[in-house]
This record gives C-alpha cells, sequence and structure tokens, in this order.
C-alpha cells in the first residue's frame, strides 16, 4: 500500500476535498490521508509515498520533520530543500534570467539592527545607502514588501521618498523589497501543477479579498499560451510542483509579480468553486502520478533547471 498524506495547519477544505477525491478513484494500492506524527526519529523513513506539505512555511518542526522523509525517499510536494532556500529576491533575479519580464527590484537591508548583531556587524554596508540611485531605479509610485512570506502580510504602497522612509521605519527587522509598480490592465493568478498542467484564473488584486477572483478579462488565445509559457518556464526552473504565479499585463506585456507561492491558497470560499475542483483533481492526479512512480529508498523529489544545471556545471569539473 503506498500513501499519500498531506500535512496542513487549520485549512480544511482543500485537504478534506483532496483526501476524498483521491480515495473516491478507487486505483488499487493507493489510499490518501491527513498526515499523523508521534515521532520523528533520524534517518528513518515515514509511511508515506507522497506528502503534499501545506504548513511548513509556519512550522519548523514540520519543514525538518520533511526533510528527513524526503531523505528516505518521501516525494514531498514541494521540495523541502529548495523551498527552505528559496526567497522571493532571488525568484526575481532568476527572472531576469530567463527572458521573464518582472518590475525593478531592490532589496534593503532590515531598518533595524537583527538581534545578536551590532553597527560592527556591517562594516561592509555603505551607510548611507545610495537612495537617490535606488529610488531613480524603481521610481514611485512603489510597493514594499518582506523578501520572504507571503499572505499581503506587511506590503506597502508608497508614494514618494518621504512615504518611503516613513514605513519603512515600520518594518523593524523585516528585510525589504522596493518595487516598480507596474499600472496593469489586466490581471491573473495562475495555478501551476506537476510543472505541466496550468490554470489561468482572472483575478483584481485591488478588490476585496473575497472577490479578487470576481473579474472579467478575456485574454486572447495567443496571450493565453504566452502566460503559460511564461507560468512552465517560472516553475521549470524553480523546481515547484505545486504554486502560484502572479502576472500583471502592462502594455500587453506580462510581468511576473509574485511567483513564489509553494502553499498558495486553495480555499473554496476564496477561490471559487470552479477554480476549487480544478485544483483538487489537478494535485489529486498528480498525487497518485508521484506515488505510482515511487521508488523506496530512492530521491523522489523534483528538483528545477537551475539546480540540475548547476550540478550538471559541477560534474564537467570533476
Amino acid at each position: 500500500m503506498k500513501k499519500i498524506g498531506i500535512l496542513h495547519g487549520k485549512e480544511r477544505s482543500f485537504p478534506e476535498a483532496f483526501i476524498e477525491r483521491v480515495n473516491s478513484k478507487k486505483i488499487d494500492g493507493i489510499v490518501a490521508e491527513s498526515v499523523k506524527i508521534d515521532k520523528v526519529m533520524q534517518g528513518e523513513p515515514t509511511e508515506y509515498a507522497v506528502i503534499i506539505d501545506r504548513i511548513s512555511q509556519d512550522v519548523p518542526f514540520y519543514r525538518a520533520y520533511l526533510k528527513n522523509a524526503a531523505l528516505c525517499g518521501t516525494a514531498v510536494i514541494n521540495n523541502p530543500f529548495w523551498w527552505s532556500a528559496d526567497e522571493k529576491f532571488f525568484n526575481n533575479c532568476l527572472a531576469t534570467k530567463i527572458d521573464v519580464p518582472v518590475p525593478k527590484t531592490v532589496i534593503l537591508p532590515s531598518r533595524d539592527l537583527p538581534d545578536d548583531t551590532s553597527n560592527e556587524s556591517f562594516s561592509n554596508l555603505a551607510y548611507p545607502l545610495d537612495w537617490e540611485g535606488i529610488f531613480n531605479y524603481t521610481g514611485f509610485p512603489a510597493y514594499m514588501k518582506p523578501f520572504a512570506g507571503g499572505g499581503w502580510k506587511n506590503v506597502y504602497k508608497l508614494e514618494s521618498i518621504e512615504d518611503f522612509f516613513e514605513k519603512h521605519a515600520e518594518t523593524k527587522q523585516l528585510v525589504m523589497l522596493l518595487q516598480e509598480e507596474i499600472i496593469f490592465e489586466e490581471y491573473y493568478r495562475c495555478y501551476c501543477i506537476g510543472g505541466k498542467e496550468v490554470l489561468i484564473m482572472p483575478y483584481e488584486p485591488r478588490n476585496p479579498h473575497h472577490l479578487r477572483y470576481v473579474a472579467d478579462f478575456k485574454p486572447t488565445p495567443e496571450k493565453l499560451q504566452e502566460m503559460k509559457d511564461i507560468v512552465l518556464r517560472i516553475n521549470h526552473y524553480l523546481g515547484y510542483d505545486f504554486n502560484t504565479v502572479e502576472l500583471a499585463l502592462r502594455d500587453g506585456v506580462p510581468y511576473a509579480i509574485d511567483f513564489c507561492n509553494p502553499a498558495p491558497d486553495a480555499e473554496r470560499t476564496s477561490v471559487g468553486e470552479e477554480n476549487f475542483a480544478w485544483v483538487v483533481e489537478t494535485a489529486a492526479n498528480f498525487a497518485i502520478e508521484k506515488a505510482q512512480a515511487f521508488e523506496l529508498g530512492k530521491d523522489n523529489l523534483t528538483w528545477g533547471k537551475y539546480i540540475q544545471h548547476s550540478a550538471a556545471k559541477k560534474a564537467l569539473y570533476k
């Protein structure tokens, strides 16, 4: 018997529907359930061939559990080693190298000193920073947001230099991004599952949360294909099995705004019934596919092209 587990927190609608859908298919030798953990021993495998991770970004204990599980062969969705290393600024940097348009973005040191550091810890950092060069690069209006994390927490829209310094003072020890505002005509949120299945959803981030999927943008078939190609390229390089990419169209050009969402919102009440059904069905099919391909003791993780290419280059010099 190959078990598919889903690791989650207070989220209910997606995990419950996912488990029910996998089990309703009655695939011989495949069963799905909510992950149960009563102890974690080093180097000992779990009982799961596949685990879908929806919560370890908030629970370090779960991240450590998943790394051990992956080391012992569990196919963890998403790869916990890459997720631990990933963050939004690196993703933007990578996008510039794979021909994906992104807003002009800079990373800023935290406003307050991190714990257990002093001014001497930053002897390599110029003070003051080249604020003129930074502001000329991004322009205003601009957005400021944490370089890691999600959920629209600590996100600021800034109208001026004065506004920036006032808001930046509120961010304390957070490392922030300052990003050019893309004034868009259309906006899309795109699920990508298994590195091959893409659902492009019209999305209006300026609406209240419960109305953001109520948008009537109607892209042409050619624009849909262009956006799908961008979504797949991003996820192939990052190596995410389950992610969302947000695309803002300015003058017809899709800019990738936010594409580091490895535990994306899949709540029935927010994404809507049709989108919810697609995510549940597609995730169930992919998890079953991964379980059927599972090989005991092997590395069953997905590694992105960035890591694959780096490893291949290293091999050439051995």
